[in-house]
C-alpha cells in the first residue's frame, strides 16, 4: 500500500511532481476531464431544476478503472488538478468517481510546480471548493442550453451543421461590426505643414510641426487653406518664442496576465493565441533539465492578476542588483483590476536563476521564445523607470505657430531589458533639437505640406480581439483561446494576414442571431453573466438560481423565433469562373479545408474545384501564369502553370515570389519543394494501401 496518491491532469505535470515526493508516494494523471455532459443530447434535465446528466467520457473506462485501483491501494488520495475553476471541477468529478467525500480534506493546489510549492500544498490540503465547482457548472450548463437551443434554429432556418455559442457568437458580432464600420467609413481629408528649420550657429536641422495661429489650434482640411498659409509665410522670419525643458519617466509594464501574454506573444513572436497557451502549458508542467530533472519553469498561465509573491520579489531584487546595479532596481507593486479574480499570481518564471539563455539548449525554439518573453517582462517589471530629458520649442512666423518636440534618454532603466510592443504606433514624433535660445531666429530650410486622409479602424487581430474581450468583461483567461479557435474552425471568421475578417457565412449567422436573439448575443448580457458566475464562485449566489432566471424568457424567445422566422437562404459570392458542365457562374463556398468553387446548380450539377490563387507577375522562365500553392505545412510556394512535375514542361518553382523583370536562377528550391510534396503524397498512398490490405485480410 502506498502512503499518498496524487492525481493531476497530465503526464508531464505528473513527471515534474514525482521527484518532489519521497517515500511511498505515487503521482498519476487523469488526462484532463473524466466526466462531462453527453455529446449526443443536451444532457440537462430542465424539468428537474437543470440537473446536469454527467457521464463518463467514452474511451476513459480503462483509465477510470486504473485510478480506482490505485486509490484503493493508497492511504490518502490528493486531487492536485489545476488551481482554477476548471481544475476544481475536474477534482470534484474525480472525487465522485473514486467515492471521495468532496468535503473531506483531499484537495491540494499550487500556483507553481516547484519543490517548495508542492510540499507546502501537500502539508496544507483542503476540501474541494464547491463554490468554484458550482461556478464552472453554471457556465457549462448555460453554454450547453444556449448552444443546444439556438443551433437547431440555425439548422432549420439556414444550414445544417451550424452552431451558436454564448461567448463565441459575441466575438463574431464584434468582428462583423468592426467590418461594417470599415465598409461604411468615409475618409476625410486633412493636411499637415512641416517646417524644416536649422540653427544658424551650428547649421543643425530639425523638424517643426504646424500648430495654429496666434496661439489657437488650427486644423487644416483642404489645399486652399494650406496654400493661403504658405502664401502668408512668404518671406517670413521664424523666431523661437518659448522653450520648455523637463524630465519624463516611463514605467515598465506589469508582469503578464493571460491576456497580456497572449497579446504580446502575438505582436512580438507572431504566435497564434492557441499556440501561446499550448507552449505556456508545457513550460508550466515542466521541461527536462540536466541535474534538475523535469522542472516547471513558469507559474500557472491562466490568471488575470498582476500580483507577485514576496519570494519572487526578493529573487528579482537580488538578480537585478547583481546584473545591473542597485540603481536599476525598484520595488514595484501593480494594482490588479477590481473585476479580476486574483486567485493566482501573475505569470512569472519560477526560478529567477534559470535565465533563458542558460537553458536555451534544453527548450524547443518556441519554448525558448515564450520563456524569454515571460522572464524578461517579469524582471523588467521590477526595474527602475527609463528617464528622458525632454524639450519643447515654440516657433512663430508671421503669427503662425510651429512646435518641435525632442527627447534624449538620460537613463535606460527597465528598457535595458524589455520594451512592450504596441498594436498601434504613437503619433507623437520626436526630433533631435539643437541648443536654442528664446528670441533667437532660425533659418527656414523648407516648408513641406502633406495631404493625408483619415483611416478606418483596423480589423481585429487575435491580440486586439483578446484585449477587447477582456476590456468588455467577456469570458475569462481560460476562454480567450478556445473562443477564437472555435469561430475560426466554424469558418465564421477567417485570418487575412493576421487580421480577423468575417466570412459571408459569419455575416449571415450573425445577422440572424442579433435580429432574433439580441437579448443573449450581446456584450452586456455576456459580461453580466460573467459577473453572475463570479458571485457563485464567491458563495454569494446559487448556480441554479442564475440558470432559472435566464431560462424562462430565453425559452419563450426560442419558441417564437422557431415559429415565425422564415428560412434564410445563404447567398454565396459569385465568381467569374463558368461551370464547365452546365455553364452557370460558379460560386465561392467554404469547406473543411477553406474556400472552393462550386456550381450553384447543386444537387443537379455537383461540379466543384479548388480556387487557384495566382499573382500578377509572369513566370520568369516562360512567361506563363504563376500560381500560389501550399505544402501540407501551410508554406507558400510559387509554381508556373506550365510546370507539370517530374521535370516536364516549364521548370519554374520557388519558395520566393518572383519580381517583375528578374532572371530566374536554378536553385535548390525545386528539389526541396518536390521532396516535401512527394513525401506527403507517398505517406497518403502508403496509408491507403495498408488500409486496403487490412480490409482484404478481414474479409
Amino acid at each position: 500500500m502506498i502512503d499518498k496518491l496524487v492525481i493531476v491532469e497530465s503526464p508531464a505535470k505528473a513527471n515534474t511532481i514525482k521527484k518532489f515526493l519521497g517515500g511511498k508516494s505515487k503521482v498519476v494523471a487523469s488526462m484532463g476531464h473524466i466526466r462531462d455532459l453527453p455529446k449526443s443530447k443536451m444532457g440537462i434535465d430542465i424539468e428537474h431544476d437543470f440537473e446536469p446528466q454527467y457521464i463518463n467520457i467514452r474511451g476513459k473506462a480503462p483509465l477510470i478503472n486504473s485510478l480506482k485501483k490505485e486509490a484503493k491501494n493508497a492511504k490518502k488520495v490528493y486531487l492536485a488538478t489545476d488551481p482554477d475553476r476548471e481544475g476544481e471541477a475536474i477534482a470534484w468529478h474525480l472525487a465522485y468517481i473514486l467515492g471521495i467525500d468532496p468535503k473531506s480534506i483531499c484537495r491540494v493546489t499550487f500556483n507553481e510546480i516547484t519543490k517548495d510549492a508542492v510540499k507546502e500544498a501537500i502539508q496544507n490540503p483542503r476540501s474541494i471548493d464547491l463554490n468554484l465547482t458550482d461556478a464552472q457548472q453554471a457556465r457549462r450548463v448555460l453554454d450547453r442550453i444556449v448552444g443546444y437551443k439556438i443551433s437547431p434554429v440555425l439548422w432549420k432556418k439556414v444550414k445544417r451543421g451550424l452552431s451558436a455559442g454564448r461567448v463565441q457568437s459575441v466575438a463574431v458580432r464584434l468582428i462583423v461590426e468592426r467590418e461594417e464600420e470599415i465598409e461604411k467609413f468615409i475618409p476625410e481629408e486633412y493636411w499637415n505643414i512641416n517646417l524644416k528649420a536649422s540653427d544658424k550657429k551650428t547649421k543643425t536641422k530639425f523638424d517643426c510641426k504646424f500648430i495654429g495661429k496666434n496661439g489657437k489650434k488650427v486644423e487644416l482640411h483642404s489645399k486652399e487653406e494650406v496654400d493661403k498659409i504658405l502664401a502668408d509665410l512668404e518671406g517670413a522670419k521664424y523666431q523661437v518664442t518659448d522653450i520648455k525643458k523637463g524630465e519624463k519617466k516611463r514605467n515598465p509594464a506589469p508582469p503578464f496576465t493571460t491576456s497580456t501574454m497572449q497579446q504580446e506573444a502575438s505582436r512580438k513572436l507572431n504566435f497564434a493565441i492557441k499556440k501561446t497557451m499550448s507552449v505556456a502549458q508545457g513550460l508550466y508542467e515542466g521541461v527536462k533539465l540536466p541535474e534538475k530533472g523535469t522542472t516547471g519553469l513558469i507559474t500557472y498561465m491562466r490568471t488575470d492578476s498582476t500580483r507577485i509573491s514576496n519570494e519572487a520579489r526578493s529573487a528579482s531584487k537580488e538578480y537585478i542588483t547583481k546584473e545591473y546595479g542597485e540603481n536599476y532596481y525598484e520595488n514595484r507593486f501593480f494594482k490588479t483590476k477590481s473585476e479580476a479574480q486574483d486567485a493566482h499570481e501573475a505569470i512569472r518564471p519560477t526560478y529567477v536563476d534559470l535565465a533563458p539563455d542558460q537553458i536555451k539548449d534544453f527548450l524547443t525554439p518556441d519554448q525558448y521564445k515564450l520563456y524569454r518573453l515571460i522572464y524578461n517582462r517579469f524582471i523588467a517589471s521590477q526595474m527602475a523607470p527609463a528617464i528622458y530629458d525632454t524639450i519643447a520649442v515654440s516657433i512663430n512666423g508671421n503669427d503662425y505657430n510651429f512646435k518641435a518636440n525632442g527627447q534624449t534618454m538620460k537613463f535606460k532603466g527597465f528598457m535595458t531589458l524589455y520594451v512592450e510592443g504596441e498594436d498601434i504606433k504613437s503619433n507623437e514624433e520626436f526630433t533631435q533639437i539643437p541648443e536654442l535660445e528664446v528670441g533667437e531666429e532660425v533659418k527656414k530650410e523648407k516648408l513641406e505640406p502633406k495631404q493625408s486622409f483619415t483611416e478606418p479602424p483596423p480589423r481585429y487581430t487575435e491580440a486586439s480581439l483578446v484585449k477587447t474581450l477582456e476590456e468588455k468583461g467577456i469570458g475569462r483567461p481560460s476562454t480567450y483561446a478556445p473562443t477564437i479557435t472555435t469561430i475560426l474552425a466554424r469558418r465564421y471568421i477567417e485570418k487575412i494576414q493576421k487580421q480577423l475578417a468575417p466570412t459571408d457565412l459569419g455575416k449571415i449567422v450573425n445577422k440572424l442571431l442579433i435580429e432574433n436573439f439580441s437579448g443573449v448575443i450581446n456584450v452586456q448580457f455576456t459580461a453580466k453573466m460573467e459577473e453572475e458566475f463570479d458571485k457563485v464562485a464567491e458563495g454569494n449566489e446559487k448556480w441554479k438560481a442564475v440558470i432559472r432566471e435566464f431560462y424562462t424568457p430565453f425559452e419563450e424567445i426560442v419558441e417564437k423565433v422557431d415559429k415565425e422566422l422564415e428560412h434564410v437562404k445563404l447567398e454565396y459570392e459569385v465568381s467569374d469562373v463558368p461551370c464547365e458542365k452546365c455553364g452557370r457562374m460558379m460560386v465561392i463556398k467554404y469547406g473543411r479545408y477553406g474556400k472552393f468553387l462550386a456550381c450553384p446548380g447543386y444537387p443537379e450539377c455537383q461540379n466543384a474545384k479548388p480556387i487557384i490563387e495566382t499573382i500578377d507577375v509572369p513566370c520568369p522562365v516562360c512567361g506563363g501564369v504563376v500560381q500560389v500553392r501550399k505544402t501540407k505545412k501551410k508554406r507558400n510556394y510559387y509554381i508556373c502553370e506550365n510546370n507539370k512535375g517530374e521535370h516536364e514542361g516549364c521548370s519554374y518553382i520557388s519558395w520566393n515570389k518572383p519580381k517583375p523583370g528578374e532572371e530566374f536562377v536554378e536553385n535548390t528550391d525545386a528539389s526541396e519543394i518536390e521532396k516535401e510534396t512527394k513525401k506527403n503524397s507517398t505517406t497518403k498512398k502508403t496509408t491507403k494501401k495498408k488500409t486496403t490490405t487490412k480490409k482484404k485480410t478481414t474479409k
